[in-house]
């Protein structure tokens, strides 16, 4: 684990279109705030700019609901078209209430509106947008960490974040919905603590602390700084993605 850690956020970082290259606009903005990347580097990128780049964009005036889409409406209290996006983007909703609907996105994450947002895109009255997550964030993850490593031949870990709220405590979060490089969860079964008991289940979700972190520096509204460099992380590299984060249905004491 780290004694110090380093939160860097890319300054003046461009907006980002459906379409473009992220990693080049990261490496632009590295150069741009006088940053080059090292062994160990994690880069920590709002989910948002992934989206966009991958142009997951939705019109409301081209969605038709279905008959549930508009049972659901009814039930929260939402517009029904939005409705009909969060049930083509989960596998299940797990519950209701005006204002709210949480689910089990397809990708497996419970969270509220199976993350479909219309902060920070452009928008109008007349024709409302909104903004779905990436199809495959760990994917999205690991081709950034592949493009990134070419030229400079440092490969940095990576975290796609988003922010989640909680059942048990007010307040959103950020968290690792995508990761590519490291080991999302640090398993510290079987060490001795201080006073040489053995550890029996502490495992850090050391993944979801970073994206936490980097929320602080990035903010959630006009601060238009979706890219922060975490340096000092000592995390371990692997190929797992952030499924291991996931925690299984049967295993899920609030469903």
């Amino acid at each position: 684990m780290p004694s110090t850690l380093e939160l860097i956020p890319l300054g003046n970082f461009p907006l980002v279109e459906p379409g473009q290259n992220v990693s080049e606009i990261i490496r632009a903005s590295l150069e741009e705030n006088g940053l080059l990347l090292v062994e160990g580097d994690v880069l920590v990128i709002a989910q948002k700019i992934i989206s966009k780049a991958e142009g997951r964009y939705v019109r409301l005036c081209d969605v038709v609901p279905g008959p549930e889409a508009i049972n659901l409406a009814q039930r929260c209290e939402k517009d029904p078209r939005q409705m009909e996006l969060v049930l083509q983007e989960s596998r299940e909703i797990v519950k209701v209430r005006p204002g709210v609907v949480i689910v089990e996105h397809r990708n497996g994450y419970v969270h509220a509106n199976a993350g479909i947002d219309k902060s920070n895109i452009p928008n109008s009255v007349n024709s409302p947008t909104v903004l779905l997550l990436p199809r495959d964030p760990d994917a999205s993850a690991s081709a950034l960490m592949e493009s990134l490593s070419h030229g400079s031949g440092v490969a940095p870990k990576i975290i796609i974040n988003d922010s989640f709220g909680r059942a048990w405590r007010n307040g959103t979060v950020g968290v690792a919905i995508g990761t590519a490089g490291f080991l999302p969860l640090f398993n510290q079964v079987g060490e001795k603590d201080l006073y040489g008991n053995t550890l029996e289940v502490t495992e850090s979700a050391v993944a979801d602390e970073l994206a936490a972190a980097a929320s602080l520096v990035m903010g959630q509204a006009a601060e238009a700084c979706p890219v922060v460099l975490a340096r000092g992380a000592n995390l371990q590299r692997a190929s797992t993605g952030s499924g291991a984060l996931i925690r299984s249905k049967a295993k899920d004491m609030f469903r």
